[in-house]
């Protein structure tokens, strides 16, 4: 078997190994270096991450695992050094050795850095890859003014993240236009308005003369014009440039990139390269589907296909939600181009299509990007639109005759098939087409598995949803609700029905019963069918603390430096000296480096070792304080406002009710995280209106509030009734919350779970059947029996709870 070495572990070069193994598996043994320290994450999606919108594990495209099933060799933290090209060996700064057949280069590029003053300072960095974002993210917790150079694609997303994680973001662009090389002045125009509009601040025509630093660190920002901006942070986004510097030691033929002919091979026949890194025919790119359409030449090549790369066209999308751009081909106009263009001013729209000999050249669309696909496969087909030309701005429906009234299926039968579908992941519609009929995919997921169309900013789900039912015809059933996981067809709704139905009272008798796919199990489905089995028979099953996540075993929140934040629990948000003492006490006692004052009114102690969590405890417990969940699928928190004891406006004890709300319903396991606030008076100081249960004291009596929460979408309350005494809020309260623990699915808050069901349902069994609303709070109350045991207390005194802290070496010494 022939080896072959692949340097590089990002998407382009992942992608030719992914192509290489559908064509041939058994063709070569694979190695890949990769110079970060993780498995191959798509790079175009940081931005959601650095937005808080996904999670890393989100955007992971090959996890460890595949390596492994796929016997790949992957050397992680290993960046090549050297090329020994006569030996046909790479060596890797780590002293790592391979010896290669091919080998195939794809270091991508590297982010240009304005040669500036000041560009060394701390807090000054790029924008390129996950420990960017790491930096970020440490910025984001700890200052205030972020300034983002270059007002280009990277460099907007990069300014929508940090604004939207509540840091003040400054865009500085040379240019008078945003994106201009995507956008033309108009549409460019439109986006400056609308982020604007969302509060980050945008400077065009702006040339950035020095940064300025104190202690060592980034101050502030000057430009050529004399205006200063603030800056804790500095983020240069002005371009890329192809990481040749191993080609270059290695010897091979480089220009701007590393030079590949039309099958990516370099000036060595037994040297491949893809990617950013690459020039072909004079071009360098930067954007994804070339890097894919690379792959798949280079895959046919090198398992014996012929194949040509002829270069590629590209299309470009914003990824910043709700703001739809997507721009393709050349719109800079000319002589001989004509332009035709629409504007809706009241809906935020404007098209721009260029036209030369009959022939899209170029488009522009911002506000409405439906029609981008269609634009660019003309473009790429070179179609002539003479017959169409006079409704050819308004769109493919009304171009086809079908006006608004057309059919989508019929427009997305009418693509070719190397239309594009995803331009995240550069699928055609013939690569989804293909795997449905070859391989049976009937649903999103199965496509999305199998392509990874919209897999990664799911802007096209919708058209690959279209694109199933065209292929199935009427065969296809929309799947209307998703299974719990891969491991089951059961849906979250059927399994908890089964559990009770069936008397299933263990996971493995669930899993027999319910013909589990997989003999345990995954990390999704066993934290789910443990809270079922919890939920369903309380004081009867016995918790699988190993299928809980690793907050809820530990009873802490882990931190990304490995330590942990403790949150006691200080009911109603009220404390005392005793307590307050205690909690300094511990700090000081266990070097605790930050105590920061929570939103939710508690006092939450960051930076502790897990080795010292119990002695932790211990001393909090002996100051009678308990766990505050701060970690769990459980209640959070119960905010409270002073009422009428302190406050002239108030019109109830608004404390003495929190206090009571919280004793009623700590502890409680729930399907994810609950908030409760209690407000004295309408002028509503708890923030009452944005948490899953919420009070409002009037001077008749008390408001229930559900379903509401703040975060990243935020969503205020639905009023569920009025009630006149105490002991109302404390019934309804038992009750709403036991409907939600019996029926919303796993990982399901409130809101959404409220909006599925309708508030009206709600209405119908909490407020409206009394007797059912008094069941529902005696199930709730009965279960805390077994829930009101403070975890803190049990890791401490009792030996086996106590062995999850231990370090390994203490446990492997017993």
């Amino acid at each position: 078997m022939k080896k072959l070495v692949v340097i590089g572990n990002g998407m382009a070069g992942m992608r030719c190994v992914e192509e290489i193994l559908k064509r041939d598996a058994n063709q070569f043994e694979i190695t890949v270096f990769g110079a970060e320290p993780y498995g191959n994450y798509n790079r175009i999606m940081l931005s959601p991450v650095l937005s808080g919108e996904k999670t890393f594990e989100e955007i992971v495209i090959n996890s460890p695992e595949w390596y492994v099933e796929n016997k790949i060799t992957l050397h992680t933290d290993a960046e090549v050094t050297e090329i020994d090209r006569a030996a046909k060996v790479v060596k890797s700064a780590n002293g790592i050795e391979a010896a290669y057949d091919k080998l195939l280069i794809a270091t991508g590029s590297e982010p240009f850095i304005i040669p500036v003053p000041g560009k060394d300072l701390d807090g000054v960095i790029s924008f390129r890859d996950m420990n960017d974002v790491n930096v970020m993210e440490e910025a984001i917790s700890q200052y205030k003014n972020a300034v983002v150079i270059g007002g280009g694609l990277l460099g907007l997303e990069a300014a929508y993240g940090l604004q939207r994680r509540g840091m003040k973001a400054t865009v500085i662009h040379l240019m008078d236009t945003l994106m201009e090389r995507q956008l033309d002045e108009a549409a460019g125009f439109l986006l400056k308005q609308e982020l604007e509009g969302r509060g980050i601040d945008v400077l065009t025509g702006a040339n950035t003369k020095e940064i300025i630093g104190e202690n060592g660190r980034v101050k502030k920002v000057c430009l050529a014009d004399g205006r200063e901006i603030a800056a804790d942070l500095v983020v240069m986004a002005v371009g890329i440039r192809p990481n040749v510097s191993l080609g270059q030691s290695a010897g091979l033929e480089v220009e701007r990139g590393i030079l590949v002919d039309d099958q990516l091979v370099t000036s060595d026949a037994d040297i491949y390269s893809v990617g950013e890194c690459v020039q072909h025919r004079g071009n360098c790119y930067g954007l994804v589907a070339p890097l894919y359409e690379m792959g798949k030449v280079l895959a046919d090549h090198i398992t014996g296909t012929d194949n040509a790369y002829q270069g590629s066209v590209t299309s470009t999308k914003l990824k910043v939600s709700g703001v739809d751009v997507f721009s393709a081909g050349d719109f800079s106009g000319g002589e001989a181009c004509e332009d035709i263009v629409l504007r809706d001013a009241a809906r935020g729209i404007y098209k721009r299509v260029v036209l030369k000999d009959n022939k899209v050249q170029g488009t522009v669309l911002y506000g409405d990007t439906t029609d981008g696909v269609w634009y660019f496969q003309m473009l790429k087909d070179g179609q002539d639109i003479s017959d169409i030309r006079d409704l050819l701005i308004f769109g493919q429906a009304f171009a086809s005759g079908g006006g608004a009234t057309a059919d989508p299926l019929e427009a997305v039968a009418a693509l070719a098939m190397d239309a594009e579908i995803c331009g995240c992941n550069g699928v055609c519609k013939g690569d989804i087409v293909t795997a449905v009929n070859e391989k049976g995919l009937t649903t999103l997921d199965e496509v999305k598995a199998h392509t990874k169309a919209s897999a990664s900013c799911g802007t096209c789900s919708g058209l690959v949803e279209n694109l199933l039912k065209v292929t199935l015809g009427d065969s296809y059933q929309a799947q209307t609700v998703k299974p719990m996981c891969g491991c089951t067809e059961h849906t979250h709704d059927e399994v908890r029905a089964a559990i009770v139905e069936q008397g299933l009272k263990s996971i493995p008798e669930a899993y027999q019963a319910l013909e589990w796919k997989t003999p345990d199990g995954c990390s999704s489905c066993r934290p789910a069918m443990n809270y079922y089995l919890l939920c369903a028979w309380p004081g009867e099953y016995v918790d699988d603390t190993q299928s809980r996540y690793i907050n809820e075993r530990a009873h802490a929140n882990i931190q990304k430096d490995g330590t942990y934040s403790v949150v006691p629990r200080m009911w109603g948000g009220l404390t005392n000296p005793k307590e307050l003492r205690a909690i300094a006490d511990v700090a000081e006692k266990f070097d605790v480096k930050t105590l920061k004052v929570t939103g939710g009114q508690r006092i939450d102690l960051f930076g502790i070792k897990k080795e010292d969590l119990p002695a932790v405890w211990a001393d909090l417990n002996a100051a009678g304080m308990v766990s505050g969940h701060a970690y769990g699928k459980s209640l959070r928190t119960v905010k409270t406002c002073v009422g009428k004891e302190w406050c002239r406006f108030g019109t109830q004890m608004s404390m003495d009710l929190g206090v009571q709300l919280e004793k009623l319903s700590w502890g409680s396991y729930m399907p994810h995280k609950f908030k409760m606030a209690v407000s004295g008076c309408p002028r509503n100081c708890a923030e009452a209106t944005i948490k899953d249960f919420g009070v409002i004291c009037v001077d008749s009596g008390y408001e229930l509030h559900i379903a509401g929460n703040g975060g990243i979408h935020v969503r205020a309350t639905d009023l569920l009734c009025k009630v006149a005494s105490e002991q109302e809020v404390l019934e309804y309260c038992g009750a709403f919350v036991q409907l939600y623990r019996e029926e919303a699915r796993y990982l399901e808050r409130t809101a959404p779970w409220v909006e599925r069901v309708g508030l009206d349902y709600i209405k119908q069994i909490v407020v409206e059947d009394e007797a059912k609303r008094k069941e529902l709070n005696a199930r709730f109350i009965y279960s805390q029996k077994f829930w009101q045991d403070d975890p803190w207390a049990k890791a401490v005194n009792e030996e086996a709870a106590a062995r999850e802290f231990k370090p390994l070496s203490a446990v492997a010494a017993e």
